[in-house]
């Protein structure tokens, strides 16, 4: 599979990722030719090498008249309508990119995304840089982004609005649910625009994957930071993984004062709040004294969420994490029909392509419960079921049931795998 990784060690704007993509080997004479089809006015895109923090790079230069217009998201896409040259994929990325960045701010305003304008991001500089980077991604012919935990920064800016902390309203609410890095500049690190491609084009998160580099591009922002390099670093290459996979983070906590019936209950509230897995187990600590250590498996962005939930009902005084990359059999959903009942259950997918029916404990539980018969013979039945009239392998959809960090389901994993604001433009102000 190829993919792109994207290093915001310095966070990321719109300038920064279309300079990572020409730099990665994107033909830039083709972004260049798709921003002249807007047909925008004294609009002229260029590129260049440049040395940021010592390491060669790219950067974007756009000019174009001086403007004011506040532009909502029906005049964004008349432009983008007027292009000849657009394929529908890069129409489609750029739309989804502003579409994303209007919910935002209609979030904010208390709009709506037909009636909310857009500020700095309306901006001519913002409009060329999006729509480029939905070219430069088309052309970079990836079918994975991966992304590194996005920094913001810290501090204050200037918007239209008034000065604000960063990161800027629109930015923060781009980023929920998106695991952010604690970087010590105080500067805005990451754009309105730069969340928004995080937030719309990222398929997961996770450090440098397994993969085989074939290029490196380093796309250069306008501040200069005295310690480091105002880089945003993109790889491009072939995963070297073969099975299905993905990250998650393993929470545990050594417990030697707490009740069975607290562990119990905090099990059943981390579970509620969307980890994965929750289990105990039996340790000694210090002084050979009996202990319980609790372990959860969630997803990164769900971290802090479920921290919180610990330290509250446990009292622990410390956590610890640990980041997993995790193989994952194929599953779905699916449901057969026994004598007592409808059974829900996962349907899986084996390396030797033989699908699996694992009936659901809930499901089957209550069936016993209103029959009055034993759970192992609902467990049978609804086996017999699926073995007799359940789909076949050819049916199993691969592609569309390979659970992934951005999932926003609550499935219980019982796996136990322990297994801007510059002349222009706000969106350039981190550069």
């Amino acid at each position: 599979m190829r993919i792109a990784y994207l290093d915001c060690s310095t966070g990321i704007s719109g300038d920064m990722t279309l300079a990572a993509l020409v730099d990665a080997g994107v033909n830039p004479d083709q972004i260049i030719a798709g921003i002249d089809s807007l047909g925008l006015p004294g609009v002229k895109l260029s590129f260049s090498s440049t040395m940021k923090g010592g390491f060669h790079a790219t950067s974007v230069q756009i000019k174009h008249p001086e403007q004011h217009a506040h532009r909502h998201l029906s005049d964004i896409v008349k432009i983008l309508k007027q292009s000849d040259q657009l394929t529908p994929k890069q129409y489609e990325i750029s739309f989804a990119l502003f579409s994303a960045i209007a919910g935002a701010e209609a979030k904010v305003h208390g709009s709506t995304i037909e009636k909310v304008h857009f500020h700095e991001v309306g901006a001519i500089d913002s409009i060329v840089d999006i729509v480029g980077v939905a070219i430069g991604f088309d052309l970079l012919g990836v079918e994975q982004i991966i992304s590194s935990p996005i920094p913001t920064g810290y501090g204050q800016i200037k918007i239209d609005h008034g000065i604000c902390t960063v990161p800027a309203p629109g930015t923060a609410e781009l980023l929920k649910g998106i695991p952010l890095a604690d970087i010590p500049i105080q500067a805005e690190l990451t754009t309105p625009t730069g969340a928004a491609i995080i937030a719309t084009l990222v398929d997961r998160f996770s450090m440098l994957p397994p993969m085989t580099i074939e290029e490196i591009g380093y796309g250069a922002g306008t501040k200069n930071f005295p310690e480091r390099a105002n880089l945003l670093r993109m790889f491009v290459g072939e995963s070297v993984t073969t099975s299905n996979t993905n990250y998650v983070t393993l929470l545990e906590t050594n417990l030697d004062d707490v009740s069975g019936e607290v562990i119990g209950y905090t099990k059943q509230k981390l579970l509620a709040a969307g980890a994965l897995d929750v289990y105990s187990t039996a340790i000694q600590m210090k002084k050979d004294r009996p202990a319980v250590m609790l372990s959860l498996i969630c997803k990164p962005e769900s971290v802090d969420k479920l921290e919180s939930i610990l330290f509250q009902e446990t009292e622990t005084l410390g956590i610890r994490r640990h980041q997993l990359q995790r193989s994952i059999r194929p599953r779905q959903q699916q449901q057969v029909k026994t004598a007592w009942g409808e059974v829900d259950g996962k349907l899986s997918l084996a390396p030797n392509q033989q699908t699996i029916f694992t009936p659901e404990y809930e499901s089957c539980a209550k069936l016993a419960e209103k029959h009055q018969v034993s759970l192992r013979t609902i467990y049978r039945a609804a086996e017999a079921a699926f073995l007799f009239d359940g789909k076949p392998a050819t049916s199993f959809d691969t592609a569309a049931n390979v659970p992934h960090d951005h999932d926003h389901d609550h499935d219980h994993d019982h796996d136990h795998d322990h297994d801007h604001d510059h002349d222009h433009d706000h969106d350039h102000d981190h550069g």
